[in-house]
C-alpha cells in the first residue's frame, strides 16, 4: 500500500444479538424547495420517478421505467448539497427515517442521516432511490421495474423476457432521475456493498459529477469468491421445480428455493464470530432432539429460517436472480480493465471496510484502494470493527460517523 492511504481503525461497539432480525424487519420525502427549512422531523415520504423508456447500455428497451426515491433534507438553490446514497443487495431506498411515527425500525443508516448526524439533514440533500429489479418488489414501500413488473406489450409479467440489467444501468436510471430534479453535481456519493458498487461506477463514469466517493463493504470488481457466492446465493431458486425457468407468475411461486437463496445470504452478511457468540447448540425445540431425530433442527438453524421466511413474503425470486447478475458482472467503469476503470475516479475517496468481511475479500478492498490512488486520486481506508462480519458496514457505521463528517466537509 502506498504510502498516502491512511489505513484507520476505529473503536469496536456491542451490537444486540438481534440486530439481524431487527435489520430484516427495518427492510420489511422531502418537498423540493430553494428556501430554508426547519430541521427534518425523520418522517420520510416515498415517492416515484418514471421514464417513458429506457435503453440499457446492452441496448435493449425497457418501457416504461418507474423507481421509487426518498429524500432527507433541502435541496439549495445551487443544488450543490446533494448526496447520493445507493443500497445494498437486498435493500431499499430506505436509508433513514421512518414512514410512520410507531414504525418499528428506521432506515438502515439513520444512525449518521439526520439533522446534526455526520450526514446533516440541515446542510445536505440527501436522496436515495430504488434500483432497477429491486428484490423487495412485494414491499408497499417499494417501486421497481423488472421482471415481476408488467411489460406493457402483454399486460402480463415480464418474467425473464426482462433485460439483463446492470451497475451501470442502475447508475444511470439514478442519473435520469437526478437532471429530472436540475442536480447536475454530487457532493458525495456513499452506499454499502452493492450500493459501493454503483459509488464507484458514478465516480468512475461521471468522475466529472462526482467531488467525493465514500464505498463501504465493497470492492471494484466481482472478484471470482465474490462470483461465486452470488452464485450459490441463485442456486435454490434454480433448483425449486416451481421456479419452471422463470415462468411461475401465474402458479405456485419458487418460494422454497427463495427462501433458501436468502438464508445464504443473511448467513454470508454475518461472521462466524457473530454466530459462535450469539448462540450455542441449544435446540429449536427442547422436546427435540437434532441428535436423534432427523428433522430436529438447532436454534441457529431455525433463527436463519425464520428471518429468510420473513424477508421472503416482500422477496422475487426472478429479481433475487437479476440482481446476481447484475453483480456478478461489475467491475468499474463497466469496462475490461479494473485498473482504467478505477483510475477514472477523480474524487478523494473514503473507503470503509471490515477485514472480517464474508463477501468482498479485505485484500480486494485493499488492491482497490492502491488503483484508484495509482489514478491520482486521494485515498483513505477506514476499517469497521465488530463481530458482523459484512454487516457491520450497516450496523457499525456509527463508528465512522466522525471521520465521515469531516470528510464531507473537506
Amino acid at each position: 500500500m502506498h504510502d498516502r492511504i491512511e489505513h484507520s481503525t476505529m473503536i469496536a461497539q456491542r451490537h444486540s444479538p438481534l440486530a439481524p432480525a431487527l435489520l430484516g424487519a427495518a427492510l420489511i420525502t422531502a418537498l423540493l424547495t430553494s428556501t430554508p427549512a426547519t430541521a427534518w422531523d425523520g418522517l420520510v415520504e416515498k415517492q416515484v420517478f418514471e421514464l417513458d423508456e429506457y435503453t440499457t447500455v446492452s441496448g435493449d428497451t425497457i418501457a416504461p421505467v418507474r423507481i421509487g426515491w426518498e429524500a432527507y433534507g433541502t435541496l439549495n438553490e445551487e443544488k450543490d448539497n446533494v448526496i447520493l446514497i445507493t443500497h445494498f443487495f437486498s435493500g431499499t431506498s430506505h436509508a433513514a427515517g421512518r414512514y410512520a411515527e410507531d414504525d418499528a425500525a428506521p432506515g438502515y443508516w439513520d444512525a449518521i442521516i439526520g439533522p446534526g448526524k455526520p450526514l446533516d439533514t440541515d446542510e445536505y440533500y440527501i436522496i436515495a432511490s430504488d434500483t432497477l429489479v429491486n428484490l423487495n418488489v412485494h414491499d408497499p414501500n417499494v417501486t421497481t421495474t423488472g421482471p415481476a413488473t408488467p411489460n406493457p406489450e402483454t399486460g402480463e409479467p415480464w418474467g425473464t423476457d426482462f433485460p439483463l440489467v446492470t451497475i451501470r444501468d442502475f447508475v444511470e436510471v439514478q442519473k435520469a432521475l437526478l437532471e429530472s430534479q436540475g442536480i447536475e453535481q454530487l457532493h458525495a456519493v456513499m452506499g454499502p456493498s452493492m450500493g459501493a458498487l454503483q459509488a464507484y461506477e458514478w465516480a468512475s463514469t461521471y468522475p466529472e459529477r462526482v467531488e467525493r466517493l465514500i464505498p463501504v463493504i465493497g470492492g471494484g470488481v466481482a472478484d471470482p469468491w465474490l462470483l461465486a457466492t452470488l452464485s450459490a446465493w441463485a442456486a435454490p431458486i434454480r433448483l425449486d421445480a416451481n421456479w419452471n425457468e422463470g415462468d411461475y407468475y401465474d402458479s405456485e411461486p419458487p418460494l422454497d428455493g427463495l427462501r433458501e437463496a436468502l438464508k445464504l445470504v443473511t448467513l454470508n452478511a454475518n461472521h462466524w464470530l457473530w454466530a459462535n457468540e450469539t448462540f450455542d447448540r441449544s435446540w429449536a425445540d427442547e422436546d427435540a432432539d437434532p441428535t436423534r431425530e432427523l428433522d430436529a433442527r438447532y436454534a441457529i438453524e431455525q433463527t436463519l429460517d425464520d428471518i429468510a421466511a420473513a424477508r421472503a413474503e416482500l422477496a422475487d425470486a426472478n429479481h433475487l436472480l437479476y440482481l446476481v447478475k447484475a453483480n456478478q458482472s461489475f467491475i468499474a467503469g463497466h469496462g475490461g480493465s479494473l485498473e482504467e476503470g478505477l483510475a477514472r475516479i477523480e474524487a478523494p475517496t473514503l473507503i470503509l471496510y471490515s477485514e472480517n468481511d464474508l463477501v468482498f475479500a479485505p485484500e480486494g478492498v485493499r488492491q482497490t484502494a492502491e488503483l484508484i490512488e495509482d489514478g491520482g486520486a486521494d485515498v483513505e481506508l477506514v476499517t469497521l470493527e465488530g463481530k458482523r462480519g459484512h454487516l457491520d458496514g450497516i450496523l457499525a457505521i456509527d463508528q465512522a460517523g466522525e471521520r465521515i463528517r469531516a470528510f464531507l466537509a473537506e
